[in-house]
Formats: C-alpha cells, structure tokens, sequence
C-alpha cells in the first residue's frame, strides 16, 4: 500500500446537516460520544496500511485543522502523515472549489508529483468499516483504470442513489442518477458477478455508488487536466470515462451510512447504543477507530438509572435518568433530570467550581444540564447551557423551526441546541 495515495473529500457547506456545521467543518461533527467523523475514513486508511493522506476541505475548517494536528503524528522513520489542504485562491484559479473533482484538480501540481501508482479518493462524511487492501487489490487484479466501491440495494432503497449497470466481467457500462419507475428496472443487474450469494442477489439486484474511488494516477491526471468544465467526480468526470476506460465495481456489502443530514446523523448516533449487535462498533479491535487522547478522568455516575445508553470519559451525572441516548465526553447532567433518545456531544472544557457557583448565585446558566430538565429526542450542540426546569420535547410536534436567537432550530422533528447556546431555566421548547 505504499503506492497508494488517498484523498478524504471534506465536503462542501453541509448545509443538510445545518446548525451542526454552523462552526466547524462536516467532517470535523462529533460522533459516538467522543470521535470526529474524519475518524472514520482516516482509520480506515491506517488499518489498510495507507499512511499518505490528504483531506481536501474549504468551510470552518480551524477545528478540523487542529483536530487532526493533534490526532494523527506518524512516526519521523516513517512517511506517513495526514494533512489538511484548504481551498486557496491562486493567479491561476481565483475560485473556491467548485465539486469534488474540482477539489482535486486545483491541487494536481502538487499531488502528481509523489511517486504513487493510484489515488484513493474518500467522502469525510460516512460512517463505515472497510479494508482499502481489498478495494486496491481488485482494481489491480482487473487493471481497472478505475474502480468504484458500490454497494447493493434493495427496490424500497434504489431510486434514492446513483445506480450502475455492470456487464458479465464487473466492467461499469451505464449510470443513472436516482432512476424511477422503468427507468429503475432497466438498471437491475445480476449482483452475483460481484460476488453476492444468488438468494441475496434476488434481493438486491442493484448497486448504488458510495463515492469511493480508485483512480490509477496517470488516469486521474488526465482526465482531470482535459475536461476543466467537468467538476464531480461522480456525475461527470467518471460517466464519461466510462466510455473509453476500464471501470470496474468493488462490491461492499457491510453496513454504510451516508450521515448527511440531521436525521441520519441522529439515527445513527443513537443506532450504536443498539444491543447485543449495533449496526456498526466501535469495539473491533482488529480495526480500531482511532481518535484524539484527551487523558480526561473516569466518568462519575451518582446515584443515576442508564439503559442502553453510551456516556463519554470525564462525565459527571447525579441523580438522573439517561435512556438510549449517547453522551459526548465532559457531559455534566443535574439531579432529578431525564434525557431519553438524545445525543448530548459534551464539553470542550470544565468549567471551575468556583465559576459554576458565582454562575448559580448570578442566577447565570452554567455549562451542563441543570436540576429537573427533561430532554427527549433531541441533539444538544457542545457546550451548550442548559437552565433548570426545562422541557426540550418538541411538544407541539413540529418537524422544521429556525429559533436562532433563541439558542435552537428542529430538523425532521429532532430539536437542535446550538453550540454555546443559552437555554434559560423553565424554558419550553
């Protein structure tokens, strides 16, 4: 794998997953209690043995930057390294990035000039666990110009992706973007090419792109130097090279997310509290997802009911109730509260003794959960302070509200509290 380069895709705005990205990158969001989803691409790529990696990205990207700063320093005996390439300005091309190959293209005199036989171009935005070796391996075998991970799908699932039709060797012959009606049966295949069983392959007889890619280095260069008016990789630059290249499918059949919006994002947050076996773990010591060390204390739980709930290092819950909700590191939660199905991401600091009482005492919101706060499907933004007495349960059920000014915003029914926010005591949402 020292021939291999890979390339994570930070993303544009995230404007689906607004207010979370309101102040840091899409790739930079938390996840899991304690992770960043950048972590999961990157680990990917060091349990591969691919130590080369650049993010490309152009939105809030600080926290990003000093997240992986502080997360991943290879050895000085090794080659390895993970960086961040901004979007920049240039003589040669004043505009930000305009699509993922545009991302790529605007930084080509710099990524042609390692020695690397294939690009491995990654999203920074899904949550899954896959070995690159393999992916590589067949686009080698195949002497694929390119190859495309897909995974299989069903009739329910199949016009929401980009379809593909593949013939008898795995070769890409035909794309469709979200087809309906005839349009989606025209692009049934037979999925036992790729290697699914035949009971499977009637279940799933079609395969949507995960927009993962492997490019042979040469291949890349070209195409992208040729076509300048050409700007996604998977709308434009790899239908047309489909024409006149070799473009194989990988078939991956394991559990996927694409986390792009806020309802994907909580579902799956709260999918990995799921028992005995949650769609995707965080506890494969074959193939750990590494993170930044924080050294935070043990979390301290006093007198608390939890049921199917994961709690962060450095907590501190007294006399509460948490059920099937997952809360991120230095979460701090008062007496008598009751947080049901909600993604608290923590804190990026604790807050003195001393302060949270002259806070209390000025009748101020400290950081945390205060005293008597009942919290039920919602996702609570870091750092935010949240008063006593409050009630977020979204009790008018409305599914789409902008309260900036107030501190939050629902999405698909699911309450936002903003970073920082301040949500005083008795508030009702």
């Amino acid at each position: 794998m020292k021939k291999v380069l890979a390339i994570i895709l930070g993303g544009g705005a995230g404007t689906r997953l607004y207010p979370l990205t309101k102040l840091r990158a899409k790739p930079a969001v938390p996840v899991a209690g304690k992770y960043r989803l950048i972590d999961i691409p990157v680990s990917n790529c060091i349990n591969s043995e691919i130590f080369k990696i650049y993010v490309l990205t152009q939105f809030n990207s600080a926290s990003l930057n000093r997240h992986i700063a502080r997360a991943y320093n290879f050895s000085g005996f090794s080659d390895g390294f993970v960086e961040v390439l901004a979007a920049q300005q240039t003589p040669e091309n004043p505009n930000w990035f305009q699509g993922t190959a545009d991302a790529v293209r605007q930084y080509i005199w710099m990524l042609q000039d390692w020695d690397v036989e294939e690009f491995l171009i990654l999203s920074g935005d899904h949550l899954y666990r896959m070995d690159y070796r393999q992916f590589v391996q067949r686009h080698r075998d195949t002497n694929a110009d390119i190859t495309l991970s897909v995974i299989p799908m069903d009739d329910r699932r199949a016009s929401d992706f980009g379809l593909m039709k593949i013939n008898d060797s795995g070769r890409v012959i035909d794309f469709s973007e979200k087809p309906k009606g005839e349009a989606l049966a025209q692009m049934r295949v037979d999925t036992t090419v790729l290697g699914l069983t035949k009971e499977q392959a009637a279940l799933q007889p079609y395969i949507a792109s995960m927009g993962i890619y492997v490019f042979k280095k040469d291949v890349l260069i070209k195409l992208l130097k040729q076509s300048l008016e050409q700007t996604d990789f998977g709308k434009e630059i790899i239908p047309e090279a489909a024409k006149d290249h070799n473009v194989q499918a990988f078939l991956f059949d394991d559990y996927w997310e694409d986390i792009g919006t806020i309802e994907s994002f909580y579902e799956a947050n709260l999918a990995l509290t799921k028992q005995p076996l949650p769609p995707f773990s965080f506890y494969d010591e074959a193939a750990p997802i590494y993170t930044r060390a924080r050294y935070l204390p043990p979390s301290k739980l006093l007198n608390c009911q939890i049921t199917e709930s994961m709690i962060g290092e450095g907590c501190i819950l007294k006399d509460c109730r948490i059920q099937h909700s997952v809360l991120g590191v230095r979460s701090r939660i008062e007496s008598g509260s009751i947080i049901e199905e909600t993604l608290i991401m923590g804190a990026d600091y604790y807050q003195p003794s001393v302060e949270r009482q002259c806070s209390l005492e000025q009748d101020d919101v400290p950081v945390g959960i205060g005293t008597d706060t009942i919290i039920r499907r919602a996702i609570i933004d870091k750092n935010a302070r949240i008063g006593n007495n409050v009630k977020i349960i979204n009790k008018d059920n409305i599914q789409e509200a902008e309260r900036e000014k107030q501190g939050f915003y629902i999405r698909s029914g699911i309450v936002v509290v903003l970073k920082n926010a301040v949500i005083p005591d008795g508030t009702i949402i």
